[in-house]
């Protein structure tokens, strides 16, 4: 008699961390101004990676469905749209002009490498619904786009952990909050 038992899986993500990275995901490519990565690289300094990469696809459907709502509005009321973008910290009428001419010169290349460059993916979102581009191709390029960067995200914080093995858990997360907020620190000073 064979045992059929999924002991070789690891545990399951807690149904509250991925309610959380779903929201957060939805909530950054909307209105919020904290990229998931912050969770998701938290994650990564203790969770099993199949976690880390589970919670890294929750957090992708949630940005995939910020990014239609923003499609839409920017589709369906571009000024206002683009009126409110500009209220979010960091993000200025020049970075939403300049998103808009990215995608007319670039087209689908722009929705991929833009939101790399510390841009918003929520500019790109509206800007593509107000130029009318495909929703399909918006989103089959947000997939890599979006994925990529949380795994590259997670996966950093993953081997770096590795890499200094003796590092304390205590430690590890102290240096993620100073990552983080240093990285903040500077995003804001850069695009405010």
């Amino acid at each position: 008699m064979t045992d059929s038992s999924p002991r070789h899986l690891p545990p399951r993500l807690p149904s509250s961390i991925v309610a959380l990275a779903c929201f957060w995901g939805l909530a950054e490519a909307t209105l919020f101004f904290i990229v998931p990565d912050v969770l998701l690289s938290w994650l990564a300094l203790r969770r099993p990676w199949a976690q880390v990469w589970r919670a890294c696809l929750w957090a992708l459907g949630g940005a995939l469905l910020g990014g239609v709502l923003m499609y839409g509005w920017g589709r369906l009321a571009a000024p206002s749209a683009l009126a409110t973008l500009q209220q979010i910290p960091a993000i200025s009428l020049a970075m939403c002009e300049a998103v808009g001419q990215q995608l007319r010169e670039q087209g689908a290349l722009a929705l991929f490498t833009g939101p790399l460059t510390g841009v918003p993916y929520k500019i790109y979102a509206v800007q593509s619904g107000a130029q009318q581009a495909s929703l399909w191709l918006f989103l089959a390029i947000s997939v890599p786009a979006r994925l990529l960067r949380f795994l590259a995200v997670a996966g950093l914080v993953r081997l770096i952990c590795r890499a200094f093995p003796a590092m304390s858990v205590r430690f590890r997360q102290g240096l993620c909050m100073a990552g983080w907020s240093s990285f903040y620190l500077y995003y804001f000073w850069h695009f405010a």
